[in-house]
């Protein structure tokens, strides 16, 4: 079977390639590697997957048009997991043109190719920002998600309905998944747990936002790569809604650990595994982020049997290790 993984130099893209060509799947990468972050982080996770023989790769921009047209015209795949995007809410207040040209104009290209191109099932990235302000908790798909408070939860609530409209038109088979809190080895450096590992252990300060007083629904890579690969085998069903004329192939599902952390434990458990205490600069909230994320995960165990494993505990002193590894410190 062929997949398609964009943003495959990305976090997430890079533990799914990892773990697909571990299940014997041919792998096609595809990346842009903008400098949103370190590109050398970026680089460095593709060098681990092109050695194998199952994995080919492409630098692609998925808004150039053209370009993906080519790409899709000249490869045939039955999956597509597409996970490239322009990320993160803060970001969004600085460089809005970045997210309409990757989440928006990226998307209909990718949404094109999987039309055009016969694929079997499209699972993309969506976010648990597009809960928004929100305030019932535990987050279910089945909640309004019409009052979101950045532009790059926007794009990801745009990109749930495109995907609607091409799964009943054409009936393409999509499956959004909305990640909650996303950590691990390799991890974005835009992350507050990569800034706070990074800030403590080099002896800065670290910034906490809300004078501490947020939650968060934190997600380890392995847990979440288990739930993407589940799902990219599990074609969703025509199920027809009654209040709706639509009987479209098309679903939903949170990814996340259920079970929200105050942020000041967050940093504790930091704390503990370096052995280093933080110098702590207390903050407003920030435009455009929100006090807590919880996801309501039931609906992705009961149709998969997804069941998040790693305590947290474990997945920092992971992250940690890796950190210290990466980046040559005793």
């Amino acid at each position: 079977m062929n997949v398609l993984v964009t943003g495959v130099a990305g976090f997430i893209g890079y533990f799914v390639a990892q773990r697909l060509l571990a299940d014997g799947y041919v792998v096609h990468g595809i990346d842009n590697f903008n400098d949103y972050y370190d590109v050398s982080l970026k680089q460095d996770r593709l060098a681990q997957l092109l050695p194998h023989p199952s994995f080919s790769f492409v630098s692609l921009d998925l808004a150039d048009r053209g370009k993906v047209d080519d790409l899709f015209r000249a490869q045939s795949f039955d999956r597509v997991i597409h996970l490239a995007a322009q990320a993160g809410v803060r970001y969004s207040l600085k460089n809005p043109y970045a997210y309409a040209d990757s989440n928006l104009a990226g998307f209909i290209h990718v949404l094109e190719g999987c039309r055009h191109g016969g694929v079997e099932h499209l699972v993309y990235a969506s976010s648990s920002s597009v809960y928004g302000a929100n305030r019932q908790v535990p987050f279910a798909t089945t909640d309004n998600v019409d009052h979101p408070v950045s532009l790059y939860a926007a794009t990801k609530k745009a990109n749930e309905l495109m995907a609607h409209s091409y799964s009943h038109l054409y009936g393409l088979p999509t499956t959004g998944l909305r990640f909650f809190t996303v950590y691990g080895p390799w991890g974005r450096p835009d992350m507050a747990y990569f800034k706070f590992v990074d800030a403590i252990a080099n002896d800065r300060p670290i910034q906490v936002y809300n004078h501490g007083k947020m939650q968060r629904d934190f997600t380890y890579i392995d847990d979440v790569v288990e739930g993407v690969v589940r799902v990219m085998r599990h074609l969703p069903k025509p199920i027809s809604d009654q209040d709706f004329s639509t009987a479209a192939p098309y679903k939903l599902y949170n990814i996340g650990n259920h079970s929200p952390v105050e942020l000041m434990r967050f940093i504790e458990i930091i704390e503990q595994v370096l052995g280093k205490t933080a110098v702590k600069e207390m903050m407003p909230m920030q435009p455009g982020d929100v006090t807590a994320t919880y996801a309501d995960v039931a609906d992705l165990s009961a149709d998969v049997g997804f069941a998040p494993s790693t305590p947290l505990e474990v997945g920092i002193e992971r992250f940690v290790a890796w950190y210290k590894d990466y980046y040559g410190l005793a």
